[in-house]
């Protein structure tokens, strides 16, 4: 091995989080860290008092490294200690030899890296041992904050794009609380229904036979909980089956505009409609079809199950099992939403699509500005920057 280069494990340690059981969990004690909380900012942090190792005490600053589920880097922000579930890594980077910044992108090049070489059926995560092993290139101290300060630069672009994104999401549901008020108090006083009393259809699919291992490079694409977003559909992770696999799900045909729920999982109650792109489509069993009748226009069912109050209800929902977050059928149907006229959901709708418009623009500008940063980030990896 070049001197040039070394590996994960070598310059820095990785120390896996501990196992926290529903009787650990409590309202005071230190936040829990969970994937969930990493990759969704809205989601409640459990807390404990439970004694945990020293090292298990994330600081504000440290690096995160979720493995398991939701593969990713992350930096806790957050001013208090904290203390980690399993499935995380906290990294402490050997500074004598590697700069923290240089390495936090290092460690997400790994993980795309790491990617094609996926374990488990249904649940993606990282094996540790080829994960420590993965080399990485390793300048001079100076070098590698000359590399970080160009890398930062490229990102900070990608970030004013995401914001202006997210801007407009912010936008899309300032509206509908003027229209409609808050969903769940209902202030204005709009007929309250349940959901299943409007919908044609409501289900979730499966994984075929054989798991990740039996997907295909192309061919009918399957929905999974890390496709749906908060208001977006996501294509990374993006599954195939064939039409053989297809029929055996041929309960769960998503259209254009369903509206997809996640239900189970660290993801659960994200919440996006479908786009006509991704058909034809199915759904496997940590997703749900939600599909409307005429009395709710899926653009407006989208925003009232995204508005915050509605998603904190979800996710008491999800909460109430004994062993696992789930909603349930059961729970989808008889869920109890506003009902306004037709006529005025459709006027919110038309102003959606108009902001969907402008996001389609701004989504175009960060897709330039992502091919920048993955350029520039493999260019400094391979030591060619």
């Amino acid at each position: 091995m070049s001197a040039d280069f070394a590996t994960l494990g070598s310059v820095a340690e990785f120390i896996n989080g501990a196992a926290f059981k529903p009787e650990d969990w409590g309202d005071e004690g230190k936040p829990i860290i969970r994937i969930q909380n990493l990759t969704d900012p809205a989601k409640p942090f459990n807390r404990t008092k439970r004694q945990v190792a020293e090292k298990l005490h994330v600081q504000p600053g440290d690096l995160l490294v979720s493995w398991s589920a939701s593969l990713g880097v992350f930096e806790w922000r957050e001013p208090e200690v904290a203390v980690l579930n399993q499935h995380i890594f906290r990294v402490l980077p050997d500074e004598t030899c590697i700069d923290k910044r240089y390495l936090r992108y290092g460690l997400e090049g790994a993980l795309l890296d790491m990617q094609r070489h996926l374990h488990g059926a249904t649940m993606q995560h990282i094996n540790r041992g080829e994960f420590l092993a993965t080399k990485l290139y390793l300048p001079s101290l100076p070098e590698q904050r000359k590399i970080a300060v160009i890398l930062d630069k490229a990102d900070a672009l990608r970030a004013k794009r995401r914001t202006a994104i997210a801007q407009l999401d912010t936008i899309t549901q300032s509206i509908f609380l003027d229209m409609f008020g808050d969903p769940a108090t209902n202030p204005k006083g709009w007929p309250e229904v349940p959901l299943g009393a409007h919908t044609s259809k409501i289900g979730s699919g499966a994984t075929p036979l054989g798991g990740e291992a039996a997907y295909k490079s192309h061919g009918i694409a399957l929905i999974r909980s890390m496709n749906v977003r908060n208001g977006y559909f996501s294509r990374d992770g993006l599954a195939f089956i064939d039409d053989q696999q297809a029929a055996r799900l041929d309960g769960v045909v998503v259209e254009a505009d369903d509206v997809l729920l996640n239900i189970t999982g660290a993801s659960v109650a994200r919440v996006c409609r479908a786009p006509g792109n991704v058909l034809p489509a199915r759904v496997n069993q940590h997703v749900a079809i939600v599909r409307p009748t005429g009395s709710f226009d899926a653009r407006f069912l989208e925003q009232c199950l995204l508005y915050r109050s509605m998603k904190r209800r979800l996710l008491r929902i999800a909460g109430a099992g004994a062993t696992r977050e789930a909603i349930t059928k059961d729970a989808i149907e008889r869920l109890t939403l506003i009902k306004p006229p037709r006529n005025e959901q459709d006027s919110f709708a038309e102003l959606v699509r108009l902001r969907d418009g402008l996001e389609v623009a701004q989504e175009s500008h960060l897709k330039m500005a992502d091919a920048l940063f993955s350029s520039l980030q493999h260019r400094a990896f391979c030591g060619e920057l």
